[in-house]
């Protein structure tokens, strides 16, 4: 097991950048076979099982943790780079002129880049600065394998790997689209586009008040900050962020297109009935955890 942290980190980014280029490749050898969101899918499939092998050689699951940051702006590169190729590059060698060659890329796919690739930065660096080595896993990851014994490689694959990057990818989806079809940048897109951005905002001054919670060595329960009215201040941001992106993305397109909330919706109920009963369950543990949660809401 590697204990040094710069080690540990580097190894990370070598793991990530190899399962990158997999599925650059992966989708490179789909995209001129199947539709772009479909080539998507697969190149992200085919990078999270790359990350899962790495998992299973160092024996541990968290070498997955930083996928869910780093996956959706990753997803939106490729999205960018095939426009252009489709658009302007694709259009000019089969000799079309200038102006046939020239789509105008709407903005509104801009702006859900940007916010997108913001929340990433902001997630990623969190994931860094908590991360200390590969002595550490995630403890959920700790009980799931005892309790699941010898079918936790199979609840490792498809429960903390695969689900979720098919719930990302399709909290993504509605930018993807937005690149290619007719999306109109007005006021709902623009303000869910906000609701997004302040999402991550708050989200990100939640992570550092809990930093501060932790480091002070107080103990207990943190009621400080945005922690005083939510016991979940970052899973709310976290399912507020993306229910902006997909509506900015389904305002913009039209609402006939209002399947491509279903990301969102996922990533809700995953929160409400995985990640915050698993952690209410931890939490309470401590004495005084029932006066808690009658004095704070749960989001």
């Amino acid at each position: 097991m590697i204990k040094n942290r710069a080690a540990s980190l580097i190894i990370i980014l070598l793991i990530y950048i190899f399962a990158a280029v997999c599925g650059f490749f992966i989708f490179t050898f789909f995209a001129s076979k199947f539709s772009l969101v479909l080539s998507l899918l697969l190149a992200d499939i085919g990078a999270t099982i790359v990350v899962f092998i790495f998992s299973l050689i160092f024996n541990n699951a968290s070498v997955y943790d930083p996928y869910w940051s780093v996956q959706p702006p990753v997803i939106l590169g490729l999205t960018f780079i095939n426009y252009i190729l489709v658009t302007e590059l694709g259009s000019a060698l089969l000799g079309l002129n200038d102006e046939e060659a020239k789509i105008a890329l709407s903005p509104v796919a801009v702006y859900l880049f940007i916010t997108v690739l913001f929340w990433s930065i902001r997630l990623t660096a969190n994931w860094v600065y908590n991360f200390k080595s590969f002595e550490y896993q995630d403890w959920r990851y700790v009980m799931l394998k005892k309790k699941t014994g010898r079918f936790y490689p199979v609840v490792n694959f498809f429960g903390i790997h695969l689900f979720p990057t098919c719930v990302v990818y399709l909290c993504v989806l509605p930018a993807v689209i937005a690149f290619f079809e007719d999306a109109d940048f007005g006021v709902a897109s623009a303000l869910f586009i906000t609701l997004s951005l302040f999402a991550a905002i708050f989200q990100g001054i939640a992570d550092i008040q809990m930093h501060k919670f932790r480091k002070s060595g107080v103990g207990g329960f943190i009621r400080t900050g945005l922690w005083k009215h939510s016991r979940h201040p970052n899973y709310l941001c976290e399912i507020l962020m993306w229910w902006g992106i997909g509506l900015a993305g389904v305002s913009a397109l039209g609402w006939n297109y209002w399947y491509l909330l279903a990301g969102a919706l996922i990533n809700t109920l995953m929160f409400f009935f995985v990640s915050i009963p698993m952690a209410e369950k931890r939490q309470s543990r401590k004495p005084g955890f029932e006066e808690y949660k009658k004095e704070t809401r749960m989001l």
